[in-house]
């Protein structure tokens, strides 16, 4: 079948090229993995933080770096809570978790099982059924039901099977959050895979080795062909799926990017959902294991890809296609009716046999476009396309986004567990994060390097504020503390520092600080980076550019975060913004989100027009009035014309009382007025507008 003539070695280098240009190539899909894991690693250092005993796993497309642009492929977050342990033998039980026991017998489907409770003091079973999330069966066994998951879906956006749909957020991928719960072993039916070795020794012993160390998860669904469709789980061995989808070599991934395409444009249109991408996933798997891992080169990528689609076209005659690593589950058991099975076949069919006319006309990416130029089938110039340059510049950039706001997004939760804690518990939170500097794995050294510097200015500036309160002095320790987190951005641990110099009354140095955070925020191209709440950004040129020749660090010179200012930093805050953390009326309060409008309660600002704020005061205590109107009118400036600032409510009630003080009431007003139109409840700007009308009222 491999012996293939000139024409298809041809194709197959032409193809291999469109691909390397839309970014699916070694540096994008190295580097797109690399994020989707800092970003893993983000949360889970926040939760083991914050006390939280689950661990959040990034898997599919984005994670495994098999997607495009086009595809436009989501985050899959699979959510693995620890106080459950599933186990097959008794031995296995664990005091103070909630034990079940996994069954699977002749009325569990292959591939799923029934999660039987267990007492909670010894390892025997339960006699009580707790709550409706439980049934006893016919043998008396206490069985959990898997519409456990719909209390725990209360208010999400949407429900597909066992998962949590986060709608699109600009700037932010879609996430798709699967919960899970840990088996304590590798069940019976998949560990015959660990000995299980395709031609050409893959997988190879390094992966079943990793496999047999990694643990295997339950999620709340059933089959589709289940005669208890809410009593089985399914179990998961997606940890062990993305070790293999990592271990491919560029070529087996632009097959799986063109099976893809292939099922988006041919036999999934109108987003209906026939055929999977797992389904895809599962195919490509068995035909590497079934093939000499020398085949799977670019100069073979077409005759690869017909093998791939015969052995689908098989699997949907036959309906069955094998689960890679439990066989005896059938991934495609209930999923077509006939009239669909005939069609999916008749549509595989069509396109292996007519396969170039088919891939000449694939629009996502401009695939087919692509091709034709690659071909000289057009001449250059008929069609634009993005170049292979841009495209990676703009796949990188928002890898680098999404870092950035993930880090926003960490830190604003951590933030939320500081809130109401004393100094002496956030020190410890502060210990217990310094031990993954010190011992903890690559990735969560590089995520400490990242979230740490946010989280020491927050205690130095929380140890300044204490401090400022008792004897209006900065403390040794809490300059110790700042000083430790000043590279956290460009701008927002620096601005936090001149703040608490500013609220001492030592204008000189904050001064200092403010005109070298300035001169660096116009030295390179910067970002505004803030996840409060969801606004779109838009990106420069010169952005791009940056993110495409540097490593992540980029994130730490080139982004400028929001500066957020807990209540216990109150005395480091100036008493402009001080109004903010109390922006909320009872009222307010049924219109706030509990767990992610928590920021509220908080000061917060976008850097540069806190930077030209405090500008303007500092430079008003100095007596320079003529560098206090530069920055005033930057402050302005600023307002007006920056697209991405996302507190542009806040930025809005410290001009308009920095018009107060330059006794300009009816431009105060507008601030305020305009402030409210960008949030008309939780805004301080009600505040502000019934106190300066107070004080108008009181001069006349």
């Amino acid at each position: 079948m491999f012996q293939e003539p000139d024409y298809r070695e041809n194709l197959s280098l032409m193809l291999s090229e469109v691909l390397h240009d839309i970014g699916v190539n070694e540096r994008t899909v190295m580097r797109s993995r690399r994020g989707v894991m800092l970003m893993e690693t983000m949360n889970n250092i926040t939760s083991r933080l914050t006390d939280v005993n689950d661990t959040v796993y990034c898997l599919g497309s984005q994670s495994e770096g098999t997607t495009t642009i086009g595809l436009d492929s989501d985050i899959d977050l699979l959510a693995c809570y620890h106080k459950f342990n599933i186990i097959q033998d008794w031995s296995e039980w664990e005091p103070d978790k909630l034990n079940y026991l996994m069954i699977q017998d002749e009325n569990t489907t292959p591939g799923y099982c029934f999660l039987q409770l267990l007492r909670l003091d010894e390892p025997l079973p339960a006699t009580v059924i707790p709550n409706e999330h439980y049934i006893t069966d016919r043998r008396g066994r206490i069985l959990y039901k898997n519409t456990m998951i719909n209390d725990l879906l209360e208010g999400a956006d949407q429900q597909h099977g066992p998962s949590i749909a986060e709608l699109r957020q600009p700037g932010l991928c879609d996430m798709d959050r699967v919960l899970a719960l840990p088996c304590k072993s590798w069940p019976q039916s998949a560990s015959g895979w660990l000995h299980r070795q395709g031609i050409g020794r893959w997988p190879t012993h390094e992966m079943r080795r990793y496999a047999a160390s990694t643990r295997c998860l339950v999620v709340p669904t059933g089959s589709k062909v289940s005669e208890y469709p809410e009593l089985e789980w399914r179990i998961s061995t997606s940890l062990t799926e993305r070790c293999i989808m990592f271990n491919l070599n560029i070529t087996q991934i632009r097959c799986y990017v063109l099976l893809k395409m292939i099922l988006k444009s041919f036999l999934n249109p109108q987003n209906e959902i026939n055929i999977s991408s797992f389904m895809c996933k599962t195919v490509l798997l068995h035909c590497i294991e079934n093939t000499e891992s020398r085949i799977w080169k670019d100069i073979n990528l077409f005759t690869c890809l017909t093998y791939c689609l015969l052995e689908l076209h098989s699997c949907v005659q036959n309906d069955c296609c094998s689960h890679f690593i439990i066989p005896e589950n059938n991934v495609m058991a209930g999923q077509f009716t006939a009239e669909t099975k005939h069609e999916l076949s008749k549509n595989i069919c069509d396109f292996i046999q007519n396969d170039r006319q088919r891939l000449l006309s694939i629009d996502i990416d401009d695939l087919g476009h692509r091709l034709q130029v690659k071909l000289n089938r057009v001449p250059h110039g008929v069609y634009y396309f993005p170049s292979s340059l841009e495209i990676n510049e703009t796949v990188l950039t928002w890898r680098y986004i999404n870092i950035a706001n993930n880090i926003s997004i960490q830190h604003k939760h951590v933030l939320r567990h500081f809130h109401n804690e004393n100094i002496r518990t956030m020190k410890q939170h502060i210990v217990k994060l310094m031990t993954f500097s010190d011992n903890g794995n690559r990735f969560e050294q590089v995520a400490f390097n990242f979230l740490a510097p946010f989280l020491f200015t927050t205690y130095g500036s929380t140890l300044a504020s204490s401090s400022i309160g008792e004897n209006n002095q900065v403390s040794p320790q809490a300059l110790v503390w700042l000083s430790a987190g000043l590279n956290a951005d460009i701008s927002s641990s620096r601005l936090k520092l001149a703040s608490v110099f500013y609220s001492t009354g030592d204008m000189e140095k904050a001064e200092l600080i403010l005109r070298h955070t300035e001169q660096q925020y116009y030295s390179y191209p910067v970002l505004p980076i803030c996840r409060c709440y969801v606004m779109p950004l838009t990106v420069t040129a010169e952005f791009k550019r940056i993110c495409s020749e540097q490593s992540e660090n980029c994130i730490k010179h080139n982004t400028a975060f929001c500066v957020r200012f807990i209540q216990g930093e109150i005395n480091c805050v100036p008493h402009e913004l001080q109004y903010e953390m109390f922006r909320s009326t009872q009222d307010d309060m049924i219109h706030r989100d509990e767990y992610n409008d928590c920021w509220m309660d908080w000061a917060v600002v976008d850097s540069l027009p806190f930077l030209y704020f405090l500008q303007y005061k500092i430079y008003r205590h100095l007596q320079r009035h003529q560098d206090q109107q530069q920055a005033l009118c930057k402050l302005i400036t600023t307002i007006e014309t920056d697209e991405n600032l996302q507190h542009k409510e806040t930025a809005l009630n410290i001009l308009g009382q920095c018009m107060e003080q330059e006794n300009r009431p009816q431009q105060a007003l507008k601030c305020y007025m305009l402030s409210l139109r960008q949030r008309a409840r939780n805004n301080a700007a009600n505040f502000h507008i019934c106190k300066l009308v107070s004080g108008l009222m009181v001069s006349q």
